[in-house]
């Protein structure tokens, strides 16, 4: 079974993949980890990432960035946004994350073009949304949370800026699938946004797990 979650950034998607991968038992991938990582090695290697070159040198980054806390910053996530507009990085990472998909037993795959893309065979398709100023108030929230001195306004515009960015860019823009759940999360806590999401899944494929 295969399960693709989309959404803009801060929309609650992360934890509604991780969740769905404990409930059916199934491996998650954040796919937008990978552009993370991507986004912070072109910093680590002085490049810039609004350049195309710079950007796809910095795909052979070693999987030992993955454990590095600083994919999880604020600034991390926008040079994700930054360098995933490029059409050169997008197919470097393509294969990865399609065979992913396709393991034995299927997946979760949480990122911003899975159900269009990535995995459009996908057995479940959900896009999670909420609105910027919603999404603007958790992601303030868990950032002051770990103790970084960030204001609101900066938290909003930056989500505005990486929105106009993922949805704006030639190569594999982020949407929802003609086929996808569009769940709005403005509204729903934590808990209420897993179950939906559950429930969903169940009605599509069948109870598992």
């Amino acid at each position: 079974m295969i399960v693709a979650v989309d959404g803009p950034t801060a929309s609650g998607k992360g934890t509604i993949a991780r969740a769905l991968g404990a409930h059916f038992g199934l491996p998650v991938l954040d796919t937008g980890l990978l552009y993370r990582a991507v986004g912070y090695q072109t910093q680590l290697d002085h490049g810039d990432p609004d350049d195309a070159d710079d950007a796809l040198a910095a795909c052979d980054f070693p999987d030992s960035l993955f454990d590095d806390p600083a994919l999880r910053y604020e600034s991390t996530g926008s040079l994700a946004s930054r360098v995933s507009i490029h059409p050169a990085v997008r197919r470097a990472l393509f294969q990865r994350q399609v065979d992913f998909a396709n393991q034995p037993g299927g997946a979760v795959l949480d990122g911003r073009d899975i159900g269009t893309v990535i995995a459009p065979h996908a057995d479940a398709k959900l896009f999670v949304t909420a609105t910027p100023e919603e999404r603007a108030r958790r992601r303030h929230a868990e950032m002051l949370g770990r103790g970084v001195g960030v204001t609101y306004d900066a938290v909003l515009a930056d989500i505005y800026a990486r929105d106009a960015r993922d949805t704006g860019r030639v190569d594999a823009p982020l949407r929802r699938a003609a086929d996808a759940l569009l769940l709005d999360n403005t509204a729903l806590d934590r808990d209420a946004g897993i179950a939906a999401a559950i429930a969903f899944v169940e009605g599509k494929v069948g109870k598992r797990g």
